[in-house]
C-alpha cells in the first residue's frame, strides 16, 4: 500500500470518527433537550399545584371567616331580640308595680284588701299568737280590722287567734324618697319573729312575676318553636 492509499484510508477513518462524534453529540443534545423540557414540564406542573394548593387553602380561609362573621350576626342580632323581649317584660311588672301605689291609696277598698291580706296569712301560720308588722301610714287601718280578721279567721278554722300590731314598722312608701321603699299590704310574725308570712304588695306581685312569667311572654311573643314545656 503506498502513501496515497494510507492518506486515503486515514481520511475515511478520521470522517468516520468525526461523524460518529456528531452524531453522538446530536444525540445528546437532543437527550438533554429532552430531560430539560420533561424537568421543566415538572416544575411547572409542581408551581400550578403550589399555587392551586395555595389558592384553595386561602379560598377555605375565606369561606370560614364569612361563616364566622355570619355566625356572630345571628348571635348579636339573637342577643338584642332576647335583650329587647327581656326589656318590654320588665316594662309590664315595672308598670304593674308603680299601679300599687294606686291599690294602696287610704279608704275602705284597702282596708278590706288589708284585712283579707291578715286572713290569708293567718290561715298560712296557724298560730295562737300573731303579730303584724305595717307601714306607719297604713297602722290605723291595721289596727282597725284586727279585730275583724280574727273573727273571720276563727269562723273558717274554729281556731283562736291573738292579733296585735306590731311596734317595727314596714318601709315607707316610694314617694317618701327612700331606698328602701313598701308598696303596701303587711308581714305577720309569729314566736318572735321566727315564722314570717310576707303579705305585702310587693312581694305578692314578685310572686305572680315568678309564677305567670312563662304566661306572659308567650301573650307577648307568642309560643317559643324550641319549648318543650309551658313552665
Amino acid at each position: 500500500m503506498d502513501d496515497e492509499d494510507v492518506r486515503h484510508k486515514l481520511h475515511q477513518m478520521v470522517s468516520f470518527i468525526k461523524k460518529e462524534a456528531e452524531e453522538k453529540a446530536s444525540e445528546i443534545r437532543v437527550k438533554a433537550q429532552e430531560e430539560f423540557s420533561i424537568e421543566k414540564q415538572k416544575l411547572s406542573q409542581a408551581e400550578k399545584m403550589k399555587i392551586m394548593k395555595d389558592y384553595e387553602r386561602k379560598e377555605k380561609q375565606v369561606e370560614v371567616q364569612k361563616k364566622i362573621s355570619y355566625s356572630n350576626q345571628i348571635n348579636q342580632a339573637r342577643l338584642k331580640a332576647l335583650k329587647s323581649r327581656e326589656d318590654a317584660v320588665t316594662s309590664i311588672f315595672t308598670d304593674a308595680k308603680n299601679s300599687l301605689d294606686f291599690i294602696s291609696v287610704p279608704g275602705e277598698k284597702y282596708e278590706q284588701l288589708l284585712k283579707n291580706l291578715i286572713v290569708q296569712g293567718l290561715i298560712k301560720l296557724e298560730e295562737n299568737e300573731v303579730r303584724v308588722q305595717s307601714r306607719e301610714v297604713d297602722a290605723h287601718m291595721v289596727r282597725k280590722v284586727l279585730p275583724e280578721a280574727a273573727s273571720i279567721y276563727k269562723q273558717i278554722t274554729g281556731r283562736s287567734v291573738n292579733l296585735s300590731l306590731d311596734t317595727k314598722f314596714l318601709a315607707p312608701p316610694r314617694n317618701a324618697g327612700l331606698v328602701d321603699s313598701c308598696s303596701g299590704g303587711v308581714v305577720l310574725l309569729a314566736h318572735e319573729g321566727k315564722i314570717i308570712c310576707d303579705n305585702t304588695l310587693d312581694q305578692r306581685l314578685k310572686l305572680v312575676q315568678e309564677q305567670r312569667l312563662p304566661e306572659v311572654r308567650m301573650t307577648l311573643f307568642g309560643r317559643s318553636a324550641s319549648r318543650v314545656f309551658d313552665s
